[in-house]
């Protein structure tokens, strides 16, 4: 049994070491601190920041989706998979994707849509779906759906284009 003594001593043991590392690790601030030195009194000019900026060429959203890839859009529907199915009237955690692309928006028979699609109105278009598809929560604020989106526009343009390719 451990008594009231032995317990102080050990106490004061961890206190007292504890008390040294904290002492130690000021001192050594003190001594070793490597603050900056204040302003510089001369700057060599390297040119550096004259670079210029490369310009990108965005292309638009009809050009990639002209291009668009239907079995790669089978290997990116993957990730839609564990919440949707593509099987008219098959709804899972999320609503089925049969006949999507062109479809009213909150129109999945047998779905409970979050109120914030509910009320949005319009139809699933390839642009729509687009701008959905790269982040859901900026294009329906207030959406249930909790997926991150896709980055990639040639993603995103290959599974629409493999939606749009299951439907009659």
């Amino acid at each position: 049994m451990l008594d009231t003594m032995t317990f102080t001593k050990a106490a004061g043991g961890l206190c007292g070491a504890l008390l040294i590392l904290l002492l130690g690790k000021w001192a050594a601030q003190e001594l070793y601190h490597v603050g900056g030195h204040g302003e510089q009194a001369y700057v060599i000019d390297t040119g550096a920041g004259e670079e210029e900026a490369v310009e990108v060429a965005e292309v638009s959203f009809d050009v990639v989706l002209a291009s668009a890839d239907i079995g790669k859009g089978a290997r990116v529907f993957n990730k839609c998979k564990a919440c949707h199915k593509l099987e008219a009237g098959a709804n899972g955690t999320g609503p089925y994707l049969y006949g999507v692309v062109g479809r009213e928006k909150a129109a999945a028979d047998g779905f409970g849509y979050s109120s914030a699609l509910a009320g949005m109105g319009g139809e699933w278009t390839p642009e729509n779906l687009n701008a959905f598809l790269l982040k859901p929560s900026d294009y329906v604020p207030g959406t249930s759906m909790s997926f991150a989106g896709l980055k990639d526009v040639e993603d995103r343009a290959n599974v629409i284009a493999y939606m749009d390719s299951i439907d009659e």
